[in-house]
């Protein structure tokens, strides 16, 4: 009498399963701790929005990031410029010193993307056709990037954010259930956070309110309200002593003289060197914070300031103050984005989603389930063990790497059981055929795995290949859909070959002794 022999197949799907049963059991049974399964849009309801990007404030930006850097420039070497002005998507400047020209001219080479007029001494700067397309190009991409930054920062589990054809961005924030939740994602999804340190033009700040905004500009000017009181308002000088693209850090403290939110920020080498010269050589001027348009505060610059850090006050509480370091953190939008659609999913039709799902999910898998067992007796029970094996591994191995299961990602679920018991059915089919063909078993179930290989490994390669492509081109829940897909397609490699295949290891002995195959693969030798 022969024993039984515990192969390393049964041996890898033993500790496969029991892998798939500690990993799963935080999302089957939902407890507080562990790693689970995080549910998208469509079942446990958020917000969805469709962004459009502004991509010609990304032109203007640049520009003024341009204009800025060759303003230091000129002050730092002494160049004499005069009629220093910022169009839409230029910078004018006339040159007062012609012997200055070719240390003027060696500066702007070094930037790069820059077209340069001439005109006698006057000098029109613009971005080349290929850099405005980058600039354009790189605004969309950094958006993305931002606004994710942002999300993930804010706390949000699993955001989505996608690009969506040439300027769009869209955003799905599953789990905003109240109004100011919602209001305060929108917020901090669309704050531009754009931070400028800018001088005051103390010489007409006594006619802000009186002067319009063609006045300013004709004196190099530009107005902006205070962000507590938007009746008055400051003139700054259109030219900004740096921005916000020079900060690496911003983070919440509180004021010691009124115990109020503060934004304290860091700025990089560079802006710590322009702040500290320009501080130093400005003593007794007023220097404004403008963070998007409003000046939150415009102290008077004792001394010169080094250590490249300073400090936004704006009567933030504490939840705005958090909010806008979030923003500034993650960096200033290049180009500002606006609300092309909006669409709010309710938790009730997320409930109704799941509901149908596992309906469908429990139906299929019941059908499998009593098909392979009556059509294929003992195999096809091992076929079903393979099938719960893989269901469970496969929640194990998302809830792993924190994936999130939308409704499409269910269906693959759904398509997933149905491959797993495909190879089954092709490995039993080719057991059946050898067996009427006359092989013993032993060599009928080697057989019949061996032929078998080739069509399953190839079908299941040219279905990964697919979901791929689908993973790679497509958003939100189609993604969703791939990724539940490729994790089931190997983990039914695992199951439904190695694992079918251990058991008849374990079991081929009692098989041979028990002569009845009509139990054992649905076959009677006989016929």
């Amino acid at each position: 009498m022969r024993s039984t022999k515990v192969t390393y197949r049964l041996i890898i799907l033993i500790i496969a399963l029991v892998f798939g049963i500690v990993f799963s059991m935080p999302s089957f049974l939902q407890t507080q701790g562990g790693s689970k399964i995080s549910l998208g849009l469509d079942l446990q309801g958020g917000l969805h929005m469709l962004l459009g990007v502004e991509t010609h404030e990304a032109i203007n930006s640049k520009i003024k990031s341009i204009a800025g850097s060759i303003n230091y420039y000129a002050k730092k070497e002494d160049v004499l410029i005069d009629k220093f002005k910022i169009r839409q998507d230029s910078v004018e400047f006339t040159l007062l010193d012609s012997d200055e020209a070719p240390k003027i001219d060696a500066a702007l080479k070094e930037i790069v993307g820059l077209e340069i007029q001439k005109d006698g001494f006057k000098y029109t700067i613009m971005l080349t056709q290929e850099e405005r397309a980058a600039t354009v190009e790189y605004a969309i991409a950094q958006a993305v990037e931002t606004i994710r930054n942002r999300l993930d920062q804010f706390g949000l589990a699993e955001p989505t954010v996608a690009r969506q054809g040439e300027d769009k961005i869209l955003v799905e924030l599953p789990g905003i259930k109240t109004q100011e939740d919602e209001q305060r994602a929108r917020d901090l999804i669309a704050k531009a956070a754009h931070l400028q340190l800018m001088a005051v033009d103390d010489k007409r700040q006594d006619q802000a309110n009186t002067m319009s905004a063609a006045q300013a500009e004709s004196y190099g000017d530009i107005i902006y309200p205070d962000a507590k009181n938007e009746q008055f308002k400051y003139v700054v000088k259109n030219i900004p002593v740096l921005d916000g693209s020079m900060l690496t850090d911003a983070k919440v403290a509180f004021s010691q003289q009124n115990n109020q939110p503060i934004i304290n920020f860091s700025l990089n080498s560079e802006g710590a060197r322009i702040f500290g010269d320009f501080t130093g050589a400005n003593v007794g001027k007023r220097l404004a914070i403008v963070l998007d348009g409003k000046v939150y505060s415009a102290p008077v610059i004792n001394e010169r300031i080094g250590g490249g850090s300073g400090q936004i006050s704006g009567g933030f509480s504490v939840e705005e103050a958090h909010d806008v370091a979030i923003a500034l953190r993650s960096g200033a939008l290049l180009a500002p984005v606006k609300v092309l659609e909006k669409r709010s999913v309710g938790p009730s039709l997320g409930a109704e989603s799941i509901q149908k799902s596992m309906t469908a999910l429990a139906g299929a898998a019941m059908f499998i389930v009593v098909f392979m067992m009556i059509y294929y007796g003992m195999s096809g029970v091992f076929a079903n063990i393979a099938l719960v094996a893989n269901i469970i591994i496969l929640v194990a191995v998302m809830a792993l790497f924190g994936a999130t299961l939308t409704l499409p990602g269910m269906a693959g679920i759904v398509l997933t059981i149905g491959m797993a018991v495909d190879a089954n059915v092709i490995i039993n089919e080719r057991i059946r055929e050898f067996l009427r063909e006359g092989a013993n078993l032993k060599t009928s179930v080697k057989k019949g795995y061996e032929n078998a290989m080739s069509a399953i490994v190839d079908a299941n390669i040219t279905t990964l290949i697919t979901v791929i492509a689908l993973y790679a081109y497509g958003t939100g829940p189609v993604k969703g859909f791939a990724v539940t897909m490729s994790i089931g397609i190997l983990i039914s490699m695992l199951t439904a070959i190695l694992g079918t295949h251990g058991f008849f290891d374990l079991f081929i002995d009692k098989i041979e002794r028990s002569g009845n195959t009509r139990l054992w693969f649905g076959y009677r030798r006989d016929k």
